[in-house]
Formats: structure tokens, sequence, C-alpha cells
């Protein structure tokens, strides 16, 4: 089986790691070796699955098939700056490796470490569904830019002064393939699933939308659209919730018309916190009601 790519993304706090951890433990509890790994630097998926993780793949206690991590963005770049200089350690002497570190230590290579990181992940065929809990929306967006402007870069670059802020041109000419071909997988709708996470409020709507639009134009397709947060029918008995009930009713009918060519799922608020395995089991009964495993 192919690996299948599901990115999760929306502004912060509209539930894409609840999200993204109920279609995590859907997957494994399906019998897929699933992987969800976040990129977000206020990671918590330690939090939400009630043990340890970190900057390692760790399994999760409870779900067979089920793994997890966070990136920590200076382990990743430490990581990323070792890999860079391993070769040349063994080429040049001390003075050249110092100037090169100094190279590796602007702010351009820690953008592009979490994004190597990220990339590793895209290039693994050891588990069948790999989720990204991403990091709010305009980071996202940044993130998956990169490997365009970079490819890009190394490429002038290697027709000028050989020269990147990365260091010297031949030292990051894999990384260019490496880069393409995530790229390839991205826009690949048939591998990746780009799903944004919204509120039932106007704001959260037209955030969604716009960044839509922007993955657009990186050629990147929004494949769903989860609507999160809705007030429970039953609820409505109550004239406060009637109120918000019939406001969120209004949005979902607009996203519905904006984002005519896609899945809309709605999810309803539980009355406790969404946390822990066994709640992400019921999430899971709700937001896959009906669905196959391909959704």
């Amino acid at each position: 089986m192919q690996t299948k790519f599901i990115l999760f993304s929306g502004k912060g706090g509209v539930g894409k790691t609840s999200m993204a951890s109920t279609t995590a433990v859907y997957y494994a509890e399906k019998g897929c070796k699933t992987l969800i790994v976040t990129t977000d630097p206020a990671a918590n998926l330690s939090d939400v699955f009630e043990q340890e993780i970190g900057h390692k793949i760790t399994p999760i206690e409870g779900v067979q098939n089920l793994y997890a991590m966070e990136i920590d963005p200076d382990k990743a770049t430490d990581e990323y700056k070792e890999r860079s200089l391993a070769p040349m350690r063994e080429l040049f002497d001390e003075d050249l490796i110092k100037v090169a570190e100094e190279q590796l230590s602007g702010p351009c290579t820690e953008e592009m470490a979490a994004f190597d990181k990220f990339i590793d992940f895209m290039e693994t065929d050891d588990y069948e569904v790999v989720i990204f809990d991403t990091a709010p929306t305009g980071h996202t967006i940044r993130l998956l830019e990169l490997p365009v402007d970079w490819s890009r870069h190394i490429e002038e670059s290697a027709k000028g002064s050989g020269q990147t802020c990365m260091g010297p041109v031949a030292l990051i000419q894999d990384s260019k393939k490496k880069y393409d071909n995530a790229i390839a997988k991205l826009r690949d709708f048939n591998q990746t699933d780009f799903i944004f996470v919204m509120q039932p409020e106007e704001t959260s709507l037209q955030e969604t939308l716009r960044s839509s639009h922007d993955l657009e134009e990186i050629g990147i397709h929004t494949t769903k659209v989860i609507i999160n947060g809705l007030i429970p029918e039953a609820e409505t008995i109550v004239p406060f919730f009637k109120g918000k009930y019939d406001r969120q009713q209004v949005v979902i009918e607009k996203a519905k018309e904006l984002f005519s060519q896609l899945p809309i799922q709605t999810m309803e608020l539980f009355d406790t916190e969404l946390k822990g395995v066994d709640m992400f089991k019921r999430s899971a009964e709700k937001l896959f009601q009906g669905s196959d495993s391909n959704e």
C-alpha cells in the first residue's frame, strides 16, 4: 500500500490536534500502521495522549499500530547542521569547518531544518498513514512554500555564486531532489489529503478560505473541511445556546456554498475535554460515521 499523508491545518485553537489525533486513532484501530507528527512548536500531543512523547517516535499506549512524535525545532536544527557538516569533516580542516558552522547558524537554517525533518516523514514507507498536526495556518503555508522557494534558490545559486544561505550549493544539491519529491507528493491528491479545521464562525471561515487559496497558488489542493465545535441540537432548549446554534448553522451553510466541491464534516462539542485514547475512539465514531477508511 502506498503511504497516505494527511495534513491538518487551521487557526490556533480550532481543534486541529483533536481532529488529527481522532483521525490517527481511527486509522490505527482499522489496522493501519499510523504515525502522527506535530510540527507545531507549541506541541501538545503529550498532553492529549496523556503520555510522554517528545522528539522521538513513541508508541501510543492503549492503541496498537499508533506512533507519535513532536518535532523539537532546536533538536531538528542540531541534527540538520550535523548532517550537513558530517561529509565536510573528513575533507576540510578545523578552520573551514568553523566557517561552514557559522554559515549554518542563520535563521534560514532553523527554518530549513524544521522542513527537512517534516520531509523525512514524507520519504518513509515504514507507515501506511502519516498524519501531520501542523502549526497555525500562517506557519504552515510558509513551511509548505519552503521547498518551492529552496528548490529555486538552490538552482539559481548553482548558476551564480555557488553559495546559499545554508552554505555551498554542492553540499545541498542532494536536498533539491528531496524537496522536489516532497512537492510532488504534496501536490498529488491521491497521496496527500490536506484538511482544514475551522470553527463555525465567520472569521474562521474567511481565514480557511484565504488559506485554501494560498495553498492553491503553490499547487496544493484542499481535500476536506472539518467544522469543529458545533452546539448539539439537543442543547437548543436553552435560549443562549439556541441563538449560538442558529448562527453556527448560517456559517455551515455558507461554508457548504464556498467549498461546494469539497466534503465538509461537522463535529459537535463533547461535554468533556477531548483527550485520552478512549475519548478519541468516541470522537472517531462520530467523525467517521458512515465513512470507509478512504474518507
